[in-house]
């Protein structure tokens, strides 16, 4: 696992379009890995961080298999902040391997050196794969539904 860079993002927009085709959603816009780039490394300060999990080949080069965005919250209930996991996604054939503990460590280990006290995502309730993940985990499941309200 390690922290994205420039030079990762067009595939991690490959890989969000895979998410968001699994997840039956629309496909990100094309200019995914542009946008990315601005908020990663765009500003002086990012709030969005982009952890990368590597398969590496014989060659010693390595294929990006899957990929974890967060971002710092509030939360009002709480009076405090936490970090939002806001994608974890491996490709099909990663699954299984611990590649995804690892990558939620990741974010875990970010949200510890940020000083926040806990992480929170969503998953869709039919995947049930990745709720059955998250219950080994440890993570307990909280029941609301997320909305999205266009502002034009």
């Amino acid at each position: 696992m390690r922290r994205a860079r420039a030079g990762d993002l067009r595939d991690v927009a490959l890989l969000a379009s895979e998410h968001a085709a699994y997840e039956n959603a629309s496909p990100p816009p094309a200019d995914l890995a542009e946008r990315l780039e601005a908020l990663l490394f765009g500003v002086r300060e990012p709030r969005l961080r982009c952890f990368v999990a590597e398969l590496s080949d014989e060659s010693g080069g390595g294929e990006i298999v899957g990929y974890a965005t967060c971002a710092p919250e509030i939360s009002t209930w709480d009076g405090a902040e936490y970090l939002h996991m806001d994608c974890l996604f491996l490709r099909e054939g990663c699954r299984g391997l611990k590649v995804g503990e690892r990558l939620v460590q990741a974010v875990v280990d970010e949200a510890r050196e940020l000083g926040l006290a806990q992480v929170q995502w969503q998953t869709p309730p039919w995947n049930t794969g990745a709720i059955r993940f998250y219950d080994r985990l440890g993570a307990r499941a909280k029941g609301k539904l997320r909305y999205q309200l266009a502002v034009s």
